[in-house]
């Protein structure tokens, strides 16, 4: 059957605009999905959700021990205040972040970018307590006056945040809540209207478990409104 005009038009546009065609979608029941191989279900779900923000959970005890964590789940909660969340794993397995913070009181996330990423995944091993992940990994801890948790000084883009709330989710992970008390980044990538070019920075995503993107700008909208098309800013 010969392909009509429209499908040889629609296929054109495809290839010009770089969207790669495949040939089978791939659908996975409810029951496909938990007969899956644990290692490749965890693999599976957790590419999902797409690319997710890279950074680094730096906390600290009493003692000034460091504690140091990558993580992906780090999402905006509001502006107004300024709040941010993560997740954190459940009490199964040991949680270092998780007790500093709720015995600190303050915790910091830093943007991971091109030039640490192997340090920085390398966090994600399973160090003693008493280790400090800085140190086991080359990282530098940076501390900034009056505020009780480290930052991770290769990082352009610095967060600290003071403990707000946390709540247990259905499946015993922990939603951690902060407010947002002390950033730190470089003033020539603030734009006048107060966004922060994080591509300037090199911060990087990150899909599934332990693969790195460096993300590149596509295009920035003007507010969306009901009676307008979209337009580039």
């Amino acid at each position: 059957m010969k392909a009509s005009l429209v499908q040889v038009a629609f296929y054109l546009i495809l290839i010009l605009v770089g969207l790669k065609q495949f040939k089978v979608m791939a659908v996975y029941s409810e029951r496909d999905i938990k007969d899956l191989p644990q290692r490749k279900r965890v693999n599976f779900i957790n590419s999902l959700s797409g690319f997710k923000s890279a950074n680094l959970l730096g906390t600290a005890n009493r003692d000034a021990q460091s504690n140091l964590a990558i993580i992906s789940s780090a999402i905006h909660l509001g502006a107004d205040p300024a709040l941010l969340g993560y997740i954190n794993r459940p009490a199964s397995v040991e949680r270092h972040s998780l007790e500093n913070i709720l015995d600190v009181g303050f915790y910091t996330l830093n943007h991971v970018n091109t030039s640490i990423i192997d340090a920085a995944h390398q966090t994600s091993a399973r160090y003693p307590k008493e280790e400090s992940e800085f140190a086991a990994t080359g990282l530098d801890e940076q501390w900034h006056d009056g505020f009780d948790a480290p930052f991770v000084k290769q990082s352009l883009i610095q967060i600290g945040l003071r403990y707000a709330e946390h709540y247990t989710l259905l499946n015993n992970t922990v939603m951690v809540v902060g407010e947002i008390v002390l950033v730190a980044v470089p003033d020539e990538v603030i734009h006048e209207d107060g966004l922060v070019d994080i591509v300037q920075c090199n911060s990087v995503a990150v899909s599934g478990l332990d693969t790195y993107h460096a993300p590149q700008k596509v295009k920035r909208l003007a507010y969306a409104k009901p009676d307008l098309p979209s337009r580039e800013i």
